[in-house]
């Protein structure tokens, strides 16, 4: 039952798809673990744009970053032994990777160097790296995903202090994901994948967390993956598995269901430099899908 009226639905259009010249159809280690041993020619995530408007994102499973340009253009600038899974704008330019073999790594726009930044935690490697986010003062927030699951809940939700000291805020996950924080940065949002549900967690004056609860939940054989949140104060969800993202109100109502024109792997999402037209990775096609959010009639769904 449900006891909210049907979200409004908005559109995406194609804005571009890796090119057939990158496209490298082949076993991986990834896919052996991912997709039943089956070939993927690319596996797009994380797409984040630089101080210039350039959109990046990248290949999972062949360890390339591949840049975007503004005439949709599309350029490789890096492909190393790695499996990079999210991406993170530094302050100061570097575009910070989550990498599920090697941790977090920094690379370095202008000269293409990448070095790590930060590969264990207390001389422990983690279970793979997911996802990141920079807060305003610097602060990085990533999750620590693995295999964790239902059948295993020990994922783990981490922060990287501006001094380099490291907390985990959460130890107990099944599979966290993507992340976002609220505009006034005491609230972490987090995407617990295999739990297909976004969660809250509060963050407190003395670093900790408490009174972690489910923000939203929903169905699927996958399960929430990218976040972000609009000036509106919107929690946007991409599904990677029901083809769209969930648009929710503060208080977890649905405000309306962006749906993938391509197919059902939606699994990332950030706006445009100018903070309209949300872009999208669709990573089943090896696209990118362009909405318009918030839409010139957005007032009436917010």
């Amino acid at each position: 039952m449900s006891w909210f009226p049907p979200a409004p639905v908005v559109a995406t259009q194609l804005h571009t798809e890796l090119p057939a010249r990158y496209r490298k159809p082949v076993v991986t280690e990834w896919s052996r673990a991912n997709k039943q041993g089956q070939p993927v020619d690319c596996f797009l995530e994380g797409p984040c744009f630089d101080h210039e408007g350039a959109l990046f994102v990248v290949d999972i499973p062949h360890g390339r970053v591949f840049r975007i340009g503004a005439d949709g253009a599309w350029s490789l600038v890096i492909e190393y032994d790695g499996e990079p899974n999210g991406l993170a704008l530094h302050p100061d330019g570097r575009l910070f990777i989550a990498d599920y073999k090697n941790g977090l790594l920094a690379l370095n726009l202008a000269t293409g160097a990448i070095e790590p930044a930060l590969t264990r935690r207390n001389g422990e490697h983690f279970k793979g790296v997911n996802d990141l986010v920079f807060a305003r003062n610097g602060d990085l927030y990533f999750t620590d995903q693995g295999q964790t699951g239902l059948q295993d809940p020990t994922g783990r939700v981490f922060r990287l202090r501006s001094d380099n000291r490291l907390d985990c805020l959460l130890d107990n996950g099944p599979s966290p994901n993507g992340l976002v924080l609220s505009a006034d940065e005491r609230v972490l949002f987090v995407a617990m994948t295999r739990d297909n549900a976004v969660w809250r967690l509060p963050l407190l004056p003395d670093g900790g967390t408490a009174k972690v609860g489910r923000f939203a939940t929903f169905h699927g054989t996958s399960g929430p993956d990218g976040l972000t949140a609009d000036a509106a104060g919107n929690i946007l969800v991409a599904h990677a598995s029901l083809g769209a993202v969930f648009v929710l109100g503060p208080q977890g109502e649905p405000v309306a269901r962006i749906t993938s024109c391509r197919g059902r792997t939606v699994t990332n999402l950030a706006f445009g430099p100018t903070g309209h037209g949300l872009f999208i990775t669709e990573s089943e096609t090896g696209t990118i899908l362009r909405a318009d959010w918030p839409a010139s009639h957005s007032a009436g769904y917010a």
